[in-house]
């Protein structure tokens, strides 16, 4: 998350090639000499905050349709279309390579990133030009990940990474219609459910000679992890008394749309109707923060923490000297636990190198995008808001930021392993009743979709790419 390049940025979803050409003749192009651009702190937030909006507002997508619909960024101070990018020399020496088909827009997205890499700005932004004119949010999924991955590398160049993510508010709490994304994802993307399933069979099973059992959630989202464990728990017997703490920031604990206290309600409201001996217990705290004695951890109760897509989220060693990844996770083991469950994505965005990790993000989002395609329509509206309120922030991240303004930073799941294993925890046997359970449920979707068994975790993938992996510790 290059830091010299600091022009503000501005996404336009709707893209129309003949204006764009007849903009560039009109347009002032940027100057050869990047180093003499200037930095303004107001306008760079003025201008990000423009991009927030133009990202996520939906209201001009009736005007924005046809095939050459694509995401843009516009650089500051110039007017019309992305072709406030264009370089010095209007365009590129790839145009020709690209319209007689003698490289792909795939094989000139990876060069951009190389040659971008190189510290060449100009023939990155030539290229990235030339890939506006040929790819399209609205295509097949080849073309779509195209689409993002194109405006992260803009993104990357125009603002250099710096204060994009806060722009678009990943760190502030979602709004309703990124809760709904989120709901919708985790939903028609199985792997996560497969992931979310896995372990709420784990969990269930500790509850197994429990009287009481206290599970801890840093990161509950919706809830819906937590509906079908009590759906599930209620055809049990005997059912223990169960104690739900979940934890998140002040603001987000409060707020009236998801916020972990109507969460809580919802949960208690449906426990009632199961007949379950419920409670649930909020922890307005900062992650980063949570001490033991935040958590009303109580003699004989057994306790199960549950990391569910929310460790990526902990800034580790490579960030700062604090390493909060492992210091949450050396706290956990201090709780003695019976089980601890992590569910993540199975990706290296953390400590991979730009290049390393711009290879790794299309890898992996490239079959998110197929996943989507193989359950939703291309035209469907739900699906375009999955894309662009989950899919392209995480991509946008993972590509135009470094350092502390990258948050999503995921690791594979020897690093995991390695993680757990460090802060003291040794790996939980997954049973074969989970195991087979899984199997079951992932037979009713597409055969593209496997599992590949561990003792203690589940890899879940789309043909060869395994995209979500679970695992148990204790």
């Amino acid at each position: 998350m290059i830091r010299s390049y600091g022009n503000p940025v501005m996404l336009n979803m709707s893209y129309d090639s003949e204006e764009h050409e007849s903009a560039v003749e009109s347009e002032q192009l940027l100057s050869e000499d990047f180093e003499g651009l200037s930095y303004d702190e107001d306008k760079m937030r003025l201008k990000l905050q423009e991009l927030e909006a133009a990202l996520l507002d939906d209201a001009n997508e009736d005007n924005d349709s046809g095939p050459n619909r694509s995401m843009e960024i516009e650089s500051s101070g110039y007017s019309g279309s992305g072709s406030a990018l264009e370089s010095p020399n209007g365009s590129s020496s790839y145009n020709s390579y690209v319209r007689t088909g003698a490289i792909t827009p795939k094989d000139l997205l990876f060069e951009c990133a190389l040659v971008l890499s190189e510290g060449n700005v100009e023939g990155a932004l030539n290229m990235i030009n030339e890939l506006r004119r040929t790819v399209s949010i609205d295509g097949e999924p080849s073309q779509r990940i195209l689409a993002y991955m194109v405006e992260a590398l803009a993104a990357r160049v125009a603002v250099s990474g710096k204060g994009l993510y806060k722009a678009l508010k990943c760190k502030e709490p979602p709004s309703k219609d990124r809760l709904s994304a989120m709901q919708v994802l985790f939903e028609v993307c199985p792997c996560f459910r497969f992931g979310f399933t896995t372990a709420n069979g784990a969990i269930l099973e500790a509850f197994v000679g429990e009287k009481i059992v206290h599970v801890i959630d840093f990161d509950i989202n919706q809830g819906s992890q937590y509906i079908t464990l009590l759906q599930t728990l209620a055809g049990q017997s005997p059912r223990p008394h169960l104690r739900l703490t979940g934890v998140d920031d002040p603001e987000s604990v409060q707020r009236p749309v998801g916020g972990l206290n109507h969460i809580g309600m919802r949960l208690k409201e449906l426990a009632k109707s199961l007949n379950l001996d419920f409670e649930f217990n909020s922890v307005a705290a900062n992650i980063a923060v949570v001490e033991p004695n935040m958590l009303n951890c109580r003699a004989g109760e057994a306790v199960i923490v549950n990391f569910a897509f929310q460790l990526h989220h902990m800034p580790d060693e490579s960030v700062s000297t604090v390493n909060q990844r492992d210091q949450l996770l050396r706290m956990v083991k201090s709780l003695n636990p019976k089980l601890v469950t992590v569910v993540e994505q199975d990706v290296n965005t953390n400590t991979a190198p730009f290049l390393h990790r711009f290879h790794e993000a299309y890898s992996y989002y490239s079959a998110l995008f197929d996943c989507l395609d193989a359950t939703l329509p291309r035209e469907s509206q739900e699906r375009v808001n999955v894309e662009k309120q989950c899919l392209a922030r995480d991509i946008v991240n993972i590509i135009a930021c470094e350092g502390e303004e990258r948050i999503e930073r995921y690791e594979v799941s020897g690093k995991w392993k390695a993680r757990m294993m460090m802060a003291g925890f040794k790996p939980c046997l997954i049973s074969e009743n989970v195991n087979d359970s899984i199997r079951e449920l992932i037979k009713q979707y597409s055969d593209r979709y496997n599992m590949k068994v561990e003792p203690n975790a589940v890899h879940f993938g789309w043909e060869d790419k395994v995209l979500v992996v679970a695992s148990a510790w204790r």
